[in-house]
């Protein structure tokens, strides 16, 4: 049974930085790229960044380009996203996801984590 698991989000100040995690199992993490999306309640929910299974290549949305950066690392089974110089556009509930490919910074998704909620104060 595969299981996505997200956390580290919360509340930041404006300015800010955070860092989520998410974790995988039941899968071989390696064989698949991962990546991070968001949503609120009043827009869809959009690709954040997207990481090929070596982790040799990153996708970006143009909205966070400069300020986060996404890793991964395949022995623990776990991806990574550092978020710095938040601001209040970035307070969504984000979500981790098991990708088959990337597509630019979204995918071609198989698994979907619970999400981790992150609000940015102003």
């Amino acid at each position: 049974q595969v299981q996505v698991m997200e956390s580290g989000g919360g509340l930041v100040q404006a300015g800010g930085s955070l860092r989520l995690s998410c974790t995988a199992s039941g899968l071989t993490f390696e064989h698949y790229a991962m990546a991070w999306f968001r949503q609120t309640p009043w827009k869809e929910r959009e690709g954040v960044s997207c990481i090929t299974w070596s982790g040799g290549s990153t996708y970006y949305a143009d909205s966070v380009k400069g300020r986060f950066t996404i890793s991964r690392d395949n022995a623990k089974n776990t991806l990574y996203l550092q978020m710095n110089s938040l601001n209040a556009e970035d307070t969504a509930m984000y979500y981790c996801a098991v990708a088959l490919f990337c597509i630019k910074e979204t995918g071609r998704i198989k698994y979907w984590g619970q999400g981790t909620q992150v609000t940015v104060s102003s």
